[in-house]
């Protein structure tokens, strides 16, 4: 994957899989990621993201909201996320 990246041309994109974007996540591997956001709330299903694992610091690039209400969201992975003790 690093080397196709390395290579100069079109960019590489990925549409639907959430383990493999997990996957390359976790390797540093994603330049730009574009979430969708449905106004609908189904209750159940698979995770887009597990409930352990590694942290991945985000910065939102663009943000926008179709006439149906769903949210078009552009982030750039910003490193690991890191927290700090807000206190009691």
């Amino acid at each position: 994957m690093r080397e196709l990246k390395a290579k100069p041309g079109s960019e590489l994109q990925l549409h639907g899989s959430g383990a493999l974007l997990r996957w390359l996540l976790e390797r540093d591997l994603v330049d730009e990621l574009n979430l969708r956001i449905y106004p609908v709330l189904i209750g159940d299903g698979m995770r887009l993201f597990p409930e352990h694992g590694q942290t991945h610091d985000l910065k939102l690039l663009d943000s926008m909201v179709t006439a149906s209400g769903v949210t078009i969201q552009t982030f750039r992975p910003a490193g690991r996320a890191t927290f700090a003790y807000a206190g009691d």
